[in-house]
């Protein structure tokens, strides 16, 4: 079995970075500042803390000073960037219960939100969407370890399974 510095021809930092490093935000380009702040406040539930005009705000969960910066600097009014290009592949929003993740699931469902996809990993259930941007979104909930599938050898073994999200949305009647 390879490891992945080996399939990628690199060498692993030495020291790695320090376990409990987290992403502490993102900041997305955005067209219009107006619709993006009401979709992540409106549409994911999102806390507006900040707002520098029609150019920056900043949202939050729990009242953390920002998760998510969203500005029209070099952006306002422009389009997507074409398929083929490089840039975001998504943003993921981690939710602490399978029931917050239903909740979460029910609200964009409520604003009308277009659903591109769900997949069961085996580690973690995950839906997948666009903001009013083209910016790919996944919303998640990670399954303890200990019910993480393994393979014979102990490796983590990795699925891409349809997520039932009908069976998800009946974790709010429970």
């Amino acid at each position: 079995m390879t490891t992945p510095h080996q399939e990628t021809g690199t060498s692993p930092a030495e020291p790695p970075i320090h376990p409990e490093t987290r992403i502490g935000h993102v900041h997305l380009k955005v067209s219009d500042l107006s619709r993006a702040v009401a979709f992540y406040r409106d549409a994911l539930g999102f806390e507006l803390m900040e707002q520098y005009g029609p150019s920056a705000a900043f949202l939050s969960a729990g009242g953390y000073h920002h998760h998510l910066g969203l500005n029209t600097w070099e952006s306002r009014g422009g389009s997507p960037p074409p398929r083929g290009s490089t840039g975001l592949y998504h943003v993921a929003i981690l939710y602490p219960t399978r029931k917050e993740l239903a909740r979460a699931l029910k609200r964009l469902l409520d604003h009308g939100v277009a659903i591109d996809g769900a997949s069961d990993h085996g580690v973690s259930e995950a839906i997948y969407l666009q903001d009013p941007d083209g910016n790919g979104i996944e919303i998640y909930r990670d399954r303890p370890k200990e019910e993480w599938p393994r393979e014979a050898d102990g490796s983590l073994k990795m699925l891409l399974d349809p997520l039932d999200l009908g069976e998800l949305l009946r974790e709010l009647d429970r």
